[in-house]
């Protein structure tokens, strides 16, 4: 079986096509600046060498037959023809409460998917876009959806409910609903088996730490919080997001600049976070180099961002009654040794010891803990799309 997994974002189409027979990744690629001047395709197929194309992409219906036509390409294509592909599974970032799971893609669920738009405008557009295109060029291909929220519709009523009058949760469904869910999932699990445990037997801390960022705290499998909220601003400190800060923030800001609440909102998710404290960048790499350099704003936003992400592994390991282990992924938590040592040193009353020789290591699995230290402290590689064709092979199946 062969599934083709897509994200779809506002100008941009991230795929890869894998063997679910052996799991392997037959090709991968990302669609940019689509309905953009400039658009332009990189595709990557497995033992061959990258294929690079500026063209026309009005849509991403033009996008999904560019990327079906790489792969099945004479030179660089990796199938004999499309038939090969058995199904599609999309991301999809908010699924709202409707969805605990993932789902084959219907009009009903379509449907339902416009109607959580208003939680997530700039993302579910896009989603539902890219389904749409993928069902005008494979007609009879099983459409899936994965959800970045249905990992987390386990939390229980005391970590998703707002202390807001009850009725705006009633009438509007204004509540917590956390993202990275296929991260933090996927990572928990393979926690698991680098611990040599049963995943229901263990208390563990997930730290999604990328430019969007989140924590999460699962016993026994199952999400019971997590830091990002209504939509993904909530939480950490981030790239470009501001993450906790006090709601009247909002209103004082708009009568100090004279800016609109959307105006403020906008700045809050786009030009806020380490990019707002360090006026370097959004790039961790580039804040990092320049606070060695000497850039105090740029070591204010680290510090800033450390401690944040500390403060909420304390408050989960509250909330579990314990933790087992602590999880780093995505790009920061899976490449930047001085991050995690940096958020662990704030740890060691939990019984987090880091060994450094261990800890000295880039983008793949390993237990960097010191030996004998009561709480583990893991990096795992995160695999959102394997999880995706993971939860596509299992409904097709069924």
């Amino acid at each position: 079986m062969k599934i083709l997994v897509l994200n779809c974002g506002s100008s941009s189409l991230k795929y890869q096509l894998i063997d679910m027979s052996n799991e392997n990744v037959l090709a991968k690629g990302l669609c940019e600046r689509i309905g953009i001047d400039g658009s332009n395709m990189k595709h990557s197929p497995a033992g061959k060498d990258d294929y690079k194309v500026e063209t026309p992409m009005p849509s991403h219906k033009d996008a999904v037959k560019l990327v079906l036509d790489a792969l099945v390409d004479g030179s660089h294509g990796v199938i004999a023809n499309i038939g090969e592909i058995n199904a599609c599974g999309h991301r999809v970032v908010h699924g709202g409460e409707d969805f605990a799971q993932s789902v084959v893609i219907c009009d009903k669920v379509k449907k339902a998917l416009e109607t959580c738009s208003q939680l997530a405008p700039l993302h579910n557009p896009a989603n539902i876009i890219g389904i749409e295109a993928c069902e005008a060029q494979l007609p009879n291909v099983p459409q899936i959806a994965v959800f970045d929220t249905s990992f987390h519709q386990t939390m229980p009523e005391k970590a998703y409910l707002y202390a807001l009058p009850y009725e705006y949760y009633e009438k509007h469904k204004i509540r917590k609903y956390g993202f990275h869910g296929t991260s933090h999932r996927y990572v928990s699990q393979e926690a698991a088996k680098l611990l040599g445990k049963p995943i229901e037997s263990l208390k563990l801390v997930s730290c999604h730490l990328g430019n969007g960022a989140s924590v999460c705290a699962i016993d026994g499998g199952k999400s019971v919080d997590t830091s990002m909220g209504l939509t993904p601003l909530e939480g950490l400190a981030m790239g470009t997001r501001c993450g906790d800060l006090d709601p009247a923030v909002l209103t004082f800001i708009m009568d100090k600049e004279g800016l609109s609440a959307q105006a403020v909102v906008d700045v809050f998710n786009k030009k806020s976070g380490v990019l707002g404290v360090s006026g370097v960048s959004s790039d961790f790499r580039d804040v990092e180099s320049a606070a060695a350099g000497g850039n105090a704003r740029a070591q204010a936003a680290l510090d800033l961002y450390y401690y944040r992400v500390a403060k909420y592994v304390g408050e989960y390991a509250a909330a579990m009654n314990g933790v087992d282990a602590i999880i780093f992924t995505a790009g920061l938590g899976e490449n930047s040794k001085d991050a995690r040592a940096k958020i662990c040193g704030y740890l060691s009353y939990l019984g987090v010891e880091v060994d450094s020789a261990k800890n000295d290591v880039r983008g793949k699995a390993a237990d960097f803990s010191a030996d004998g230290a009561k709480v583990r402290a893991l990096t795992i590689p995160t695999n959102e799309e394997l999880v995706i064709a993971r939860d596509t092979k299992e409904l097709l199946d069924k």
